[in-house]
């Protein structure tokens, strides 16, 4: 639809223009810092940042004008407010429309379970499918946020050839190389991984892409600490979520999920795997700005989910009190939900400050962290993809967490469930194969359920009998004996009755 077709009194809020008062925040001094310099830390004290804008003149308009403002704009055919930028004052409004950069991502579908998947797990629930982003994975919400900023601070300053980097264990290098290769001359990237923790999938996607690949030993968390000291040391834009608009971008998914339950979000509980808990501070972030705007009315609840091989956050809330809680990273072991395996997360800082601020605002204890083991991540995935879904390991974890929160008492049965499948199954089949051929190393702690393990039956021709070979097809009756005797074997394997 074109502008003039909506309502008048809608039509001046639809096209926004650049405005507010952005800055950075740190969570650990106070101090403040200007937006047109990209800072990660603060530059005082080392404390972690926030994205904030001071100019709240958007809390004036009401709750109900905000859910026809976007909804209006989803049927608005203009190309920069179709994806995260669709809540573009509560993202980053100081963006010019002309320098936002948008590939597809966001709007990712909810897929209902069906009722056999419900019935098992004994809640109401979906999945946010964020697989369905462009490079497959929920990275891209913060991506075009970060890379919108990029390439308005380059514009702005007179600059091109911008080296970006990131540490990643797939996802995030894949989104950055795939954003970046967009930005032609303005941005370059570089993905640094570590070697033999990646799989197969996701390592051809930054490849694909054009980026510079590096390989090193050790663990995610050790290739974070390699690009932050190439951060503070080098002229690099770190593209990790210590980026604050990394996180940005990502509380769309917050947005959407308002958006899609017409914004009545008080009887939903949102699941989803911590990993370096860019993406639980985003999502309790976009709730609280569309719960102090008067968009949502109620804030739903939100479970963090670990591995028991990656447990940090779950460690530091199994203290009730708060004053004596004490964050201590771990050392992980291998696990299934590779995007997850992170024993340090850069974004705890943000998460201890965001679900102390959403408990108190909900007026009850309304975030929690469940542990689980790679057992029921691997089950969780296998089930849910076996009744319809293209969930990723992480996606798994966060059914095996919805799971574990119901057994916990920490949700109602009569609550609605959304999950977080963070990325495409696809990226993940490598571990598919490993429940199927019963291939796991040891260190996982998986051992393949036979209810739901699957393999190809393999079909062969008896009694030297012809079969077509490459370069050698059957012909006349050879061919039609062939085809017989395959479709008679298929009928007795699949229990098939003649006509």
């Amino acid at each position: 639809m074109k502008i003039d077709q909506f309502p008048k009194d809608i039509q001046p809020y639809l096209i926004p223009e650049p405005k507010g008062k952005m800055f950075y925040r740190c969570l650990k001094c106070g101090t403040e810092f200007d937006i047109q310099e990209l800072l990660y830390t603060c530059v005082k004290c080392g404390g972690v940042l926030l994205l904030e804008n001071r100019d709240i003149s958007h809390h004036r308009i009401t709750g109900n004008t905000w859910h026809e403002i976007f909804d209006y704009r989803r049927m608005l055919n203009v190309q920069p407010l179709k994806g995260i930028f669709r809540y573009y004052e509560f993202i980053a409004p100081i963006i010019p429309l002309d320098q936002i950069v948008y590939l597809g991502e966001g709007h990712t579908p909810l897929v209902h379970a069906n009722s056999r998947l419900r019935n098992l797990v004994g809640i109401d629930f979906y999945y946010k499918n964020d697989g369905l982003n462009p490079s497959a994975s929920f990275k891209d919400r913060g991506m075009a946020c970060a890379l919108s900023y990029l390439q308005y601070l380059a514009r702005k300053k007179g600059l091109s050839g911008i080296l970006a980097i990131c540490a990643s264990t797939g996802d995030t290098s894949a989104s950055a190389a795939l954003y970046s290769s967009y930005l032609e001359n303005t941005v370059k990237s570089a993905v640094l991984l570590p070697k033999g923790k990646v799989t197969p999938q996701q390592l051809s996607q930054p490849l694909g892409s054009g980026a510079r690949v590096l390989e090193m030993p050790g663990v995610f968390d050790d290739c974070m600490k390699v690009v932050e000291l190439l951060a503070e040391q080098y002229n690099v834009a770190l593209l990790n979520s210590k980026n604050s608009w990394r996180i940005l971008g990502q509380e769309s998914f917050s947005f959407e999920i308002a958006q899609d339950f017409d914004y009545q979000v008080g009887d939903k509980a949102v699941v989803l795997p911590i990993g370096n808990a860019g993406n639980i501070t985003a999502v309790m972030s976009g709730f609280l700005k569309f719960f102090e705007a008067g968009i949502i009315s109620t804030l739903p609840w939100i479970i963090g989910v670990q591995s028991e091989h990656a447990d940090p956050v779950y460690r530091y809330y199994l203290e009730q009190t708060p004053a004596k809680r004490h964050f201590t990273p771990v050392d992980v072991r291998p696990s299934v939900a590779q995007a997850a395996m992170i024993g340090n997360p850069v974004s705890m800082p943000r998460v201890i400050e965001l679900a102390e601020k959403y408990n108190q605002l909900a007026g009850e204890k309304r975030v929690h962290v469940v542990r689980v083991t790679e057992q029921e991540i691997m089950d969780s995935m296998i089930t849910a993809n076996q009744n319809g879904n293209i969930a990723c390991t992480q996606g798994g974890e966060s059914l095996a967490g919805l799971r574990k929160a119901l057994d916990e008492g920490l949700l109602d049965s009569r609550m609605i469930g959304i999950l977080d499948s963070t990325a495409h199954m696809l990226k993940f089949a490598t571990f598919q194969e490993k429940y199927f051929e019963d291939s796991f190393e040891p260190a996982f702690e998986v051992v393949p359920d036979p209810n739901l393990k699957n393999a190809p039956v393999q079909l062969t021709v008896e009694d030297q009998k012809p079969s077509p070979q490459p370069g050698k097809p059957l012909k006349g009756r050879e061919m039609d004996k062939f085809i017989a005797h395959m479709a008679e074997k298929i009928a007795n394997i699949l229990h098939l009755t003649k006509k």
